[in-house]
């Protein structure tokens, strides 16, 4: 336990951490985990995640399993039944995973921000393929997974998933001491961009899960495919598949950020500011009062698939 905090102090120093997790060759470190992470071995994954534990305060006791056969298998691990209750209010959109709220606000004149004094723009986070317009004067949240945190999100509302955007790029690292020096740095990195309405009103939202070193690829669950860095970008892929609050819709293969924006109307719900610790299923924005009613897609959810095939230019949601 001391050797952790030792090592947690160390990088704790501003151009120590940057320069170890940043002026490094990123990609091709991310590459590299991304194979080593799939190595199944018993012995491999428990030296593994020894030394993972060196650097950050792990905590598996909400792990559906204890045992793993490898990093990726207790990087990806799913928790037991009950462990992350969601908030049921219909006029609430939850936090869709662990996460420790960023920067926060409204969309203003297509800008927001990664850390104070550092901007950046809607249109080039969506990328040229998407319209980011409908989210002026609307509210964003960023939302960051830690290396240790449960890394698998769940949508924060009833709602259909209409078109995913993959865009490759680099991975630099999105911990407050890069975001506070790399300016763009969410335009910069790989990322999906998620457009989905909810059934609730009808209302556009986006979720935009961004990668980061050491981060091999995002899976989503209902694409037939694995995002990852060898796709260059961007990759448009029209989607129709309907998610419950609170169901699983993906994963990063290490900790990340995602960035959640709504159109004007929305709120942030009390106690949502930078620094707050957020739970997946917690409460993260108030719906517009003016909301529809509790109107759910007449179709019957769509079925999900897991295989992963090379990548192409256009594919549907399974």
């Amino acid at each position: 336990m001391n050797m952790t905090k030792a090592w947690q102090r160390l990088l704790q120093q501003e151009d120590l951490n940057f320069l170890l997790t940043n002026r490094v060759p990123r990609i091709a470190l991310t590459r590299f985990m991304g194979w080593f992470s799939q190595i199944r071995h018993p012995w491999i994954a428990r030296a593994s995640i020894a030394v993972w534990r060196l650097f950050t305060d792990l905590d598996l006791s909400d792990a559906r399993r204890q045992r793993f056969d490898s990093l990726h298998d207790c990087f990806t691990r799913e928790l037991r039944p009950g462990a992350r209750p969601v908030d049921l209010d219909p006029q609430v959109l939850t936090s869709p995973s662990d996460a420790i709220v960023g920067a926060c606000g409204r969309v203003e004149k297509g800008q927001v921000y990664q850390a104070k004094g550092f901007p950046y723009s809607t249109a080039e986070l969506f990328g040229p393929s998407q319209d980011a317009s409908v989210f002026e004067g609307g509210s964003y949240v960023t939302l960051r997974l830690t290396s240790a945190m449960y890394h698998r999100f769940h949508a924060p509302q009833d709602l259909r998933v209409q078109h995913v955007t993959y865009l490759s790029g680099d991975t630099w690292n999105v911990n407050p001491i890069a975001l506070r020096r790399v300016q763009r740095l969410f335009c910069r990195n790989e990322r999906a961009v998620i457009r989905a309405r909810l059934a609730r009103g009808g209302h556009p939202v986006a979720l935009v899960p961004v990668a980061a070193i050491l981060v091999a690829s995002i899976r989503l669950h209902f694409l037939d495919v694995l995002l990852h860095l060898r796709w260059p970008g961007p990759n448009e892929m029209p989607c129709d598949v309907a998610f419950d609050k609170g169901q699983e819709m993906g994963w990063f293969q290490h900790g990340s950020t995602i960035i959640v924006f709504t159109p004007p109307g929305f709120a942030l719900c009390e106690g949502i500011e930078p620094g707050r610790r957020l739970r997946m299923g917690e409460p993260l924005m108030r719906l517009p009062h003016a909301a529809g009613a509790d109107a759910r897609p007449s179709e019957a959810r769509a079925g999900f698939t897991s295989s992963s095939s090379s990548a192409p230019s256009i594919q549907s949601c399974a």
